[in-house]
């Protein structure tokens, strides 16, 4: 990896909250207790490191960026208590704000913006929900259009509403 010395890089993900990149010294426990990283080629200590060195461009073109969970396992292991999730966090900020956003995060962004919900609520669901005897349609924002109003707003204001209708 080679370092770039971008300093408006680490200014935008200091501004986003993840000036406590530079806090790890790279032991790789949280890489060594990633749930995601046992099943893909997911390495949150390289992303990390390449955050380090102002990677920028291969960061936001990175798939592995979009493979974190957030779990939180990795927070909860650092021996330096680097808010790694946060970091993962404001570098997607980054990315998107670039126009870069995988596409299964995209189609959840338009279910939250379009529905309330990440998840759709289809017929087999709500077949399922009356079978337990519960509301087809759960207590949400699905079942309030005054609420779902206001969440949107919220999402307008937050400039999701750009993501969502792309």
């Amino acid at each position: 990896m080679e370092f770039k010395n971008n300093p408006e890089f680490e200014q935008q993900l200091a501004a986003l909250g993840g000036a406590d990149a530079k806090l790890c010294f790279q032991c790789g426990t949280c890489t060594a207790g990633c749930p995601s990283g046992r099943r893909t080629s997911y390495r949150v200590r390289k992303l990390v490191r390449m955050a380090q060195l102002d990677m920028k461009d291969e960061i936001v073109n990175s798939d592995e960026l979009w493979m974190c969970s957030t779990c939180y396992t990795c927070m909860e292991r650092c021996p330096r208590r680097v808010p790694i999730v946060d970091v993962i966090i404001a570098l997607r900020n980054i990315a998107v704000s670039e126009g870069h956003i995988n596409d299964k995060h995209k189609g959840t962004a338009k279910n939250l913006y379009n529905l309330g919900h990440t998840v759709p609520i289809n017929d087999e669901v709500k077949a399922n929900r009356a079978k337990l005897g519960l509301p087809e349609v759960p207590p949400t924002v699905l079942a309030n259009k005054k609420t779902m109003n206001e969440l949107k707003a919220i999402l307008d204001a937050a400039g999701f509403d750009s993501i969502a209708k792309e």
